[in-house]
């Protein structure tokens, strides 16, 4: 069994070293995992990224983790393979190793997933550096990046707060775990900022072990049109890929009816993302910078810093969550929400991180 997984592993692999000839990616015979050179030439670092499950072309978490490595690839010409689990999940940890004995100089985890991996295998690649999003390993070569999503989350539970006819408002999270149970906690508050009163309906698309609510967008679109029909006039979602589902909803909802609906988005500007014909049912979405800490993470590997042994938080006041504007259907309330914003950051109000 175990020569077969290895066999599929080479196979994912091999695709991506021929497409990386094919485009003159850099030599990289001087990549290895130890020190790379400093300054702005990133031509001899090579970067590895694994992506959760749904791989880059999700439309959120996974495309802004590779928004990000595209950034540190045009900027400082490093190299890059990526790769993506199995449909279990199962050989994050053989990814892992095929990327350090490859050479990689940094690798990132996109997910919590990735924390047990990682701790199984950065002990044996001491000069190689990891980079775990959204969970902490406490190991001198990995980097923790972890993100205040309740203080993004608070925002946009204002926005829907403060746009809703209905009083009535939904959360749909792909998994219920601690991690989304964050932005939950941060919308509910928000949204109970703005109106004590209001009636949130929360769902959760599968529970723990089973991972798969977060790219099951035909359950959201179920969920969704259940919490629109019961009077839910703004629904946002935590879900990874499946919050395309929550999308069609919303359009098909607002069309049926006649009375507009509304759905925010998660990780990145999906309103920039999805087809044109959704836009105008996404309100906002909560920006959640996964790509703002893979690029920073690379450059500091390219300039020649240390990167592991430390947790970076992602908060408010560090740029790394936010609420979009694209659309301008928040034009009309952006000074109660930046009033909002600047309470947190200055700490007049601490957003929960549980519900």
């Amino acid at each position: 069994m175990r020569h077969n997984r290895w066999f599929r592993v080479l196979a994912l692999l091999f695709p991506l070293v021929l497409i990386a000839a094919a485009c003159g990616d850099d030599d990289d015979d001087g990549a290895s995992g130890g020190d790379g050179p400093s300054g702005d030439d990133g031509s001899e670092i090579a970067v590895g990224l694994v992506y959760d499950l749904g791989g880059r072309g999700d439309q959120s978490f996974n495309d802004a983790a590779a928004a990000g490595l595209d950034q540190a690839k045009t900027e400082f010409g490093v190299s890059a393979q990526e790769l993506e689990p199995d449909e279990g999940g199962e050989n994050r940890e053989e990814l892992m190793r095929l990327l350090a004995d490859e050479g990689s100089n940094v690798i990132f985890g996109v997910g919590f997933l990735f924390t047990d991996s990682i701790a199984a295998t950065a002990p044996d690649f001491p000069d190689t550096r990891f980079a775990l999003i959204d969970s902490v390993v406490e190991a001198d070569n990995v980097a923790s990046l972890v993100f205040a999503e309740e203080q993004g989350s608070f925002l946009v539970g204002a926005a829907a707060a403060l746009t809703s006819t209905t009083g009535h408002i939904g959360f749909i999270g792909g998994v219920e775990i601690d991690l989304i149970k964050k932005f939950e906690a941060g919308y509910v508050a928000g949204a109970k900022q703005v109106n004590p009163d209001i009636t949130i309906d929360i769902s959760y698309i599968t529970q723990p072990p089973d991972f798969g609510g977060f790219n099951d967008p035909a359950r959201a679109k179920e969920i969704a049109n259940g919490m629109y029909g019961g009077g839910a006039d703004v629904i946002y979602h935590a879900a990874g890929g499946s919050g395309g589902g929550l999308f069609e909803a919303a359009k098909e909802q607002s069309e049926s009816s006649g009375s507009q609906v509304w759905a925010i988005g998660v990780d990145s500007d999906q309103y920039n993302i999805v087809d044109s014909s959704l836009q105008p049912y996404i309100l906002t979405s909560m920006l959640k910078k996964v790509d703002v800490a893979v690029f920073d993470t690379i450059e500091r590997v390219v300039n020649g810093e240390e990167i592991g042994g430390a947790v970076t938080v992602y908060d408010l006041e560090a740029g790394g969550v936010d609420y979009a504007t694209s659309g301008g259907f928040v034009d009309d309330i952006a000074d109660e929400l930046e009033d909002l914003k600047q309470q947190i950051i200055a700490g007049d109000i601490v957003v929960p991180t549980a519900p």
